[in-house]
């Protein structure tokens, strides 16, 4: 069984077991989530899609960690103004384990 589920502003495709990086969440490790904007759950010939969500479907995950993914470098540079900055970004992030798909 497959869903596809919005958060953070983006669509993710998981299946049971599955370990996805979302965007930060305000909840700390081994606490559980459910996602309930439910777009699609599909299951071999049963296929449910929604307009624009699944009523009543909600995928549910538990928190593995909180934390920042790898530093970038943002980098301005101003050609014959003898003008640059440099300044480093790191984008927080939620890891959760999907536990169920229910529909």
């Amino acid at each position: 069984m497959k869903a596809i589920f919005v958060t953070g502003g983006k669509q993710y495709s998981v299946s049971e077991g599955d370990e996805i990086f979302v965007e930060k969440l305000n909840a700390e490790a081994d606490d559980t989530v459910i996602f309930d904007q439910v777009l699609a759950v599909v299951d071999g010939e049963n296929s449910t899609f929604g307009k624009p969500v699944v009523d009543g479907a909600k995928v549910e995950a538990t928190v593995v960690k909180n934390g920042k993914a790898k530093k970038i470098v943002v980098f301005k540079y101003r050609p014959k103004k003898d003008s640059k900055s440099i300044r480093g970004h790191r984008q927080p992030y939620t890891k959760v384990k999907i536990e169920k798909i229910a529909l």
